[in-house]
């Protein structure tokens, strides 16, 4: 399409994939389709009737007022909120852009209307003056030629008039325009803007495409194909463009970015045409990625608002391989659901469906959403972060005021409160479903709509008494996909030429502690409740005092050797299932340590092993006490009672200590030749005719206490085992 064309026409054809909001339109008809992409060639003096008595309306409410003092031009009533009724997206889009052209140049017509003698006249009413700066404007943007009109146009009896009007004075107008270009020294009517409107409109002109593959139609690899056969090539970034170009966003895996010169060929083309490309600002694209990263079953999607229908459709997009539902709420009428479906349809969406209440009236314990796992929340907001407040206003049903604040650089404290209570109720709402997490997106720019709302909803504790409490987690894109490399906790954008002004944050239930937390505190947590007997510093202090001392920073004991791994190592504690075995093995390896220390230096080992029976618990071993002197007979009776008042208690996996029954020596002294260090030795059962544990031969010259130790934690080790299946068992 020529760059001579209209502004008005280049809008419309966002309309082809950015708003679907009117259920006249005919979208699943393709021939349709073809016509209305046909309707952007089209020249700049074509705009019906109705387009003007609506553009009119729109102006009535955002104009800007004066006092009555200084009002030189007077214009209607307009308390009443005008009802405003589009034939198509067409003119829904140049309703709005005309209406947002006249108050950006309001001043400038009216001292046209003043200087040329035309305003004011008897014949127009009060009640027209919007019609007649609307339609000034549009008469001196076709350079004051006359308007084409088609013989199927329904004509409205008050356009005509003031058309009329215009037309017969487009000379004086004419004069007065150029007269007020030579007085401002403007080398056309843009150059009068403020300097603010002026960057705003030069952003909105340069922001590359944003658009998202729609998986329901076509694939990443067949979009690729297809562009590669179109002459387009794939680059790194958007400071690489040079017209057919293209690139993948960053953030977001199906989101292509391209020149916006390329505007208007590629809103032409069989790929936006089939809706395999869909048109939207990259803001969307960001919150239903968060859902998507956060989901990892087929949990169900709350959508708390309609807005757009290009975010619900590509929120049911990443979910086409799963079993996940999309609710949407606030649809209201069976109209508009009707609408909505025919536009879902048309774009391949089968796991939508629609609820009619808004999200605010909808329970928290409604059946319908039992099953879902995360809201996405994109409350009205004030938008002034949005780069084209057209699209904005269309796509996401906002206020025409925002026309209006964009023009004044800000929002006034009034409207700002009202926007930021209603987004804090949301929020603590969405809070009180039993969800895994929101993702809370706006298109703000101010604090108070964005980091002060989620901070207040956390503090306020909404979630109840059984459910976990929420907090803030980073984003979940790939460039921030390790928590500890984000600084901040909310995801930003900021307006520029490449990107509008976005706002996100993602608010999470906190997992149970027990997947976070270390062994240790988990000793410390059980010897609080009384189950270790000790706590868990008395245990290691015990154990330092009682083992062999070993320098961490080389690996080598007090003796001069490397020690062997030891079997139950504090971070190798498998499970916390196993820590209670495990700290009554370290104690028993603690006290057979003690016990042989104690022995005389000349012990050594018996001759022939004694194995438990297989299949049994380690207290079997207590059976050899019979053999054993006095001492170690009380002792055996003591741990037969402490086990049989623990069977009683019923206490799971309770620490028992393992006695090791002591064996006289008769050596009194040490012998040469016999290692001066404690060792740990296999002891047997033995006998001889006093039946008392016999001394085994001396140990081979060959064999070292290293694998004497080693065979020992083994025995250890096995005998734990057993341990721990017969607790089981019980």
């Amino acid at each position: 399409m020529p760059r001579s064309k209209s502004k008005s026409v280049s809008f419309h054809e966002d309309v082809t994939n950015d708003t679907f909001h009117l259920s006249e339109t005919k979208i699943s008809d393709v021939k349709g389709s073809a016509e209305k992409r046909t309707m952007t060639l089209i020249g700049k003096n074509v705009c019906h009737d109705s387009v003007y008595i609506n553009a009119a309306k729109i102006f009535q409410g955002i104009r800007n007022k004066k006092p009555k003092d200084k009002m030189l031009v007077r214009y209607g009533d307009d308390s009443v909120s005008p009802a405003l009724t589009f034939e198509d997206e067409y003119s829904q889009r140049v309703s709005y852009e005309l209406a947002f052209n006249a108050l950006k140049y309001q001043e400038f017509l009216e001292e046209i209307l003043l200087d040329s003698c035309v305003y004011p006249c008897q014949s127009i009413p009060d009640e027209l003056t919007s019609l007649l700066v609307v339609m000034l404007y549009d008469l001196q943007d076709r350079k004051f030629e006359a308007r084409e009109i088609f013989d199927e146009e329904e004509p409205v009896a008050e356009v005509r008039k003031i058309e009329h009007f215009l037309y017969s004075f487009r000379i004086k107008l004419a004069a007065a325009l150029a007269r007020y270009r030579i007085k401002h020294d403007a080398l056309s009517i843009e150059y009068i803007l403020p300097e603010t409107i002026q960057k705003q409109e030069q952003r909105a002109s340069a922001l590359p495409l944003c658009v998202w593959i729609n998986t329901f139609k076509t694939s990443l690899q067949d979009v690729v194909r297809d562009l590669k056969n179109k002459g387009f090539t794939e680059v790194e970034s958007v400071s690489d463009f040079n017209r057919y170009t293209y690139c993948m966003d960053q953030h977001c895996h199906d989101v292509l970015f391209f020149p916006s010169s390329l505007k208007e060929e590629l809103l032409n083309s069989d790929l936006f045409a089939d809706c395999k490309l869909l048109l939207q600002d990259k803001s969307r694209s960001l919150a239903v990625h968060s859902v998507q990263a956060l989901l990892n079953t087929d949990g169900d999607i709350i959508v708390a608002h309609v807005g757009s229908h290009l975010t619900i459709a590509h929120m049911s997009a990443l979910r086409n391989h799963s079993m996940s539902r999309v609710f949407v709420c606030g649809v209201k009428s069976s109209a508009k659901a009707d609408e909505l479906r025919n536009l879902f349809n048309h774009m391949g969406c089968e796991n939508i469906q629609l609820l009619y209440e808004d999200f605010t009236e909808i329970r928290p314990t409604d059946p319908r959403l039992q099953n879902a796992k995360v809201i996405l929340l994109i409350p009205q907001c004030s938008g002034l972060g949005f780069s084209n407040p057209i699209d904005f206003i269309l796509s996401e049903h906002g206020d025409a005021g925002l026309l209006r604040d964009l023009l004044q650089g800000s929002v006034s404290k009034d409207k700002l409160c009202r926007l930021a209570e209603r987004q804090l109720t949301e929020l603590m709402h969405a809070m009180k479903f039993k969800v895994q997490a929101i993702v809370y997106c706006t298109s703000s720019v101010y604090p108070e709509e964005n980091e002060l709302v989620v901070k207040k909803a956390l503090e306020s504790g909404v979630e109840g008494h059984k459910l976990k409490r929420f907090r803030l987690i980073p984003p979940v894109f790939p460039t921030c996909s390790n928590p500890e490399s984000c600084t901040d906790f909310f995801f930003r954008t900021e307006l520029s030429e490449i990107s509008s002004g976005c706002f996100l944050a993602i608010i999470a239930r906190e997992k149970d502690s027990s997947e976070n937390v270390s062994v240790q505190d988990i000793l410390a947590r059980a010897a609080s409740k009384g189950l270790l007997g000790t706590t868990a510093e008395e245990t290691k202090d015990d154990e330092k005092k009682q083992w062999k001392v070993t320098e961490h920073g080389n690996g080598v004991t007090a003796s001069g050797t490397k020690p062997r791994r030891a079997a139950f190592h504090h971070h190798e504690v498998p499970s916390p299932s196993n820590i209670n075995t495990a700290v009554s093995v370290s104690k028993a390896v603690t006290k057979l340590r003690k016990k042989n220390i104690s022995q005389p230096v000349g012990y050594v080992q018996p001759k022939k092993p004694v194995s438990p029976a297989a299949g049994t618990g380690l207290p079997r071993v207590l059976k050899h006490t019979a053999h054993l002197p006095s001492i170690g007979k009380v002792h055996g009776r003591q741990m037969l009672a402490r086990k049989a008042r623990a069977e009683r208690k019923k206490v799971v996996l309770k620490p028992v200590e393992i006695v090791f029954p002591p064996v006289i020596s008769p050596y009194g002294r040490p012998q040469a030749g016999m290692p001066t260090s404690s060792s740990y030795f296999d002891w047997t059962g033995a006998k001889s005719m006093s039946d008392r544990a016999l001394p085994p031969p001396l140990p081979k010259s060959g064999q070292t206490n290293r694998a004497k130790e080693s065979a020992v934690a083994a025995r250890v080790l096995k005998l734990s085992s057993r341990f721990t299946e017969k607790h089981q068992s019980m």
